[in-house]
């Protein structure tokens, strides 16, 4: 079976993980699929943003604890840097990405949704850090620095020391979520097609930004950043063509 399937339509690529008999835990095939799947998206001019789904009842469970986690220190070791390179390749890539969250975000799922721009999540959602119960760092994929971020450090701590889930209301409350849908995948597409259907080098340039300011550089180099990216932008085919379309609605 497929570990990791993709679809696109309207400008929008929809990337679901595959495993639903297992709550669609991580195997050894759905983080070379998933960058395989990213890879190919972040060179299309087609497509202008990503919505990170799972199939059946849940986001993700995490990492399978049927695989070979755990064992050699060598394989385990390359099968982290392989994820790692999957989350490095969801901040970098030009196009936004919108988690549909349904049920389970687990662990390494957990780490999955919170690497994207953006979590449309279902009642039934639940995010869990479990870590400190089986004896792991919360230091999965990125989450210990992006998940602060998002929510603070105070309620980071909360998550990843008691190691109890973040319901749906609670994430929005956060800030971890920025909506709860009845169809978290049909809503995070809706979306995804509005942020699409904008040009798309103001868009890029927007994450970049973004990620620049999470990343921690301080306030005048961020302004700096911006001021290069405006003047960039400002040269673009886009912008040009949106200041011929002001000029002709001025003159109706």
């Amino acid at each position: 079976m497929v570990a990791v399937l993709v679809s696109s339509a309207n400008r929008v690529a929809t990337v679901s993980f595959n495993r639903p008999e297992k709550l669609n835990a991580i195997g050894e095939d759905t983080v070379p699929e998933l960058i395989a799947a990213l890879t190919d998206i972040a060179g299309r001019d087609d497509i202008g943003a990503v919505v990170l789904t799972g199939e059946g009842t849940s986001f993700s469970a995490g990492l399978d604890l049927e695989s070979d986690f755990g064992g050699s220190v060598t394989a385990t070791y390359e099968r982290l840097r392989t994820s790692v390179a999957a989350i490095v390749l969801m901040r970098e890539m030009p196009q936004p990405i919108i988690a549909a969250v349904r049920g389970h975000a687990v662990g390494g799922g957990f780490a999955n949704a919170v690497a994207c721009d953006m979590r449309i999540v279902s009642a039934d959602a639940r995010f869990l850090a479990p870590f400190s119960n089986i004896g792991m760092s919360a230091g999965d994929l990125g989450l210990t620095w992006l998940l602060p971020r998002l929510i603070g450090a105070g309620a980071a701590a909360k998550a990843f020391y008691a190691a109890k889930p973040i319901d749906a209301q609670e994430a929005l409350k956060l800030g971890l979520a920025e909506e709860i849908a009845e169809d978290p995948r049909a809503r995070a597409i809706e979306l995804a097609e509005e942020i699409a259907a904008k040009p798309a080098f103001g868009v890029r340039h927007t994450k970049e930004l973004l990620n620049a300011s999470m990343y921690g550089q301080g306030f005048r180099e961020h302004l700096e950043t911006e001021m290069r990216s405006q003047v960039i932008c400002s040269m673009s085919e886009d912008f040009a063509a949106a200041k011929e379309r002001f000029a002709g609605s001025r003159k109706k």
